[in-house]
């Protein structure tokens, strides 16, 4: 089962903590809340899913550098800044280091509850896309030495007689590979192999 979506709220203050706890309970908005980022990130796993609302400046760990933490760690979630007026300079470095967006305290509840609706709703497609990507990489994981070879021609636009020069076997064996190739991907056509191929290659490049 998929870890359960969390909104993580930071902040060194109980008040907050709290008001935040009742704001999400009213609107069925699962939460857990943190008295600092070193709490947080103690607790936080692999599979972690959901957003954070974190305040930007608190002792020991700020926000900003919560931010780098997660992105070092690989934890790719959307945070949500909090700030004070006088903070806004830190929330603007905090954009810099890829919040997903940053709000003024005292925050209208409207306004809090639709960012991290959008902050929600953005981590379940990153979500998705990260099982795809999973799944796509474990088929051409099941392909032969030869099947992959013939995956990268085909993906590449190559004839099966022109792969079949290449790898000196008969068009007619190229096309047995190509068929049991594209059954194990999923594929439909020539098109769908060379997409799913890309983008598995673009993933390795990022």
């Amino acid at each position: 089962m998929p870890p359960e979506a969390l909104v993580h709220v930071i902040d060194d203050d109980a008040d907050v903590r709290q008001s935040m706890a009742l704001l999400f309970q009213v609107h069925d908005i699962a939460m857990r809340a943190h008295a600092g980022a070193k709490d947080f990130l103690a607790a936080a796993g692999a599979g972690i899913a959901g957003c954070v609302l974190s305040d930007v400046r608190m002792p020991g760990l700020d926000g900003i550098e919560l931010l780098r933490r997660l992105r070092l760690s690989g934890l790719d979630l959307p945070v949500i800044v909090m700030s004070g007026h006088a903070d806004v300079p830190m929330a603007v470095r905090a954009m810099k280091e890829g919040a997903f967006d940053f709000i003024e305290k005292p925050f209208d509840d409207v306004v809090i509850l639709t960012l991290v609706r959008q902050a929600l709703a953005k981590d379940r497609q990153a979500a998705g896309a990260r099982h795809r990507l999973s799944d796509l990489k474990a088929r051409i994981a099941s392909l032969t030495p030869r099947e992959r070879e013939v995956l990268e021609m085909v993906a590449a636009g190559k004839a099966n007689k022109i792969i079949g020069r290449e790898l000196n076997v008969s068009p007619r064996t190229v096309e047995v590979h190509r068929a049991k190739l594209m059954t194990k991907m999923g594929a439909e056509n020539a098109v769908d192999v060379a997409r799913m191929f890309r983008e598995t290659l673009r993933s390795s490049e990022t």
